[in-house]
């Protein structure tokens, strides 16, 4: 069976010095400088960072894989490149079904419009169509419990509302293939549950979901396999019983460290 995601050889080369008009977040940017300050690839600039080196790896129709992986390790520039945002310097990545998924809090949400609005700009930037959108509107807003503040601009909205509703819009997409950032970085525990029952949902119907998450028990109860990035490179592929214990004695290691 042909997988529905085939990731070969990808690397990603940013040049701190040099602008580019897609360029690394500030807080990637910093935390590879201080965990790799002598890293320059095949560089002989020190601010050549090297944020994914040579990641292959492949998903089916179904598959929940949970990411793991310290912070400027790599994880979001993976899904980046996944979703179409930034290009991959070295290697090739293969979709085949459409991509969907929530990469930030709040990403294409314009503060000055209400909820109701940015329901409609959101759905339209992750790919739903207009009638898509019209038709799922009630049960998107009823998921994310905000039917008081719809009509609200939500620049008033706190993270956590922020967050239900980015969170409503991209369950509610019916992509083949879903990716999720830190969903669960914001938000109370009742809310946690019906995010991860949602997801559950949506494997049920044979899509694929790549999840980045700190939460280290929603991965395992969540995810069928998990992938552990470390310095932008995959050093482990398996069972997320086995990944978690890796990732937890990395972070063992680097408290003693410090």
């Amino acid at each position: 069976m042909q997988p529905i995601i085939q990731v070969n050889n990808v690397s990603k080369h940013y040049s701190v010095e040099r602008t580019s008009s897609i360029a690394p977040t500030l807080r990637e940017v910093l935390t590879l400088k201080i965990r790799r300050p002598h890293t320059n690839g095949n560089h002989e600039n020190g601010s050549d960072l090297w944020a994914l080196r040579d990641i292959s790896f492949s998903a089916s129709a179904g598959e929940v894989i949970g990411i793991l992986g310290r912070n400027g390790a790599g994880k979001s520039t993976l899904l980046k490149i996944l979703s179409r945002v930034i290009k991959p310097t070295h290697g090739e990545v293969h979709l085949f079904g459409r991509v969907g998924g929530l990469l930030s809090l709040g990403t294409g949400f314009h503060p000055d419009l209400t909820g109701r609005e940015n329901v409609y700009l959101n759905g339209a930037i992750i790919g739903m169509k207009r009638a898509e959108v019209r038709q799922k509107f009630d049960e998107i807003v009823a998921f994310a419990e905000i039917e008081r503040f719809i009509e609200t601009p939500i620049k008033y909205y706190s993270s956590g509302m922020y967050l239900r509703l980015a969170f409503a819009v991209a369950a509610h997409f019916e992509p083949e293939i879903l990716l999720l950032d830190e969903v669960l970085a914001v938000g109370d525990g009742a809310f946690q549950k019906k995010c991860l029952e949602r997801m559950r949902q949506v494997s049920s119907q044979g899509r694929t979901i790549l999840y980045v998450s700190h939460d280290l028990p929603s991965v395992q109860k969540l995810c069928s396999r998990a992938l552990l990035i470390e310095d932008g490179q995959l050093l482990e592929d398996g069972a997320p019983e086995e990944v978690t214990a890796s990732y937890i004695k990395i972070l063992v290691a680097s408290s003693q460290e410090s």
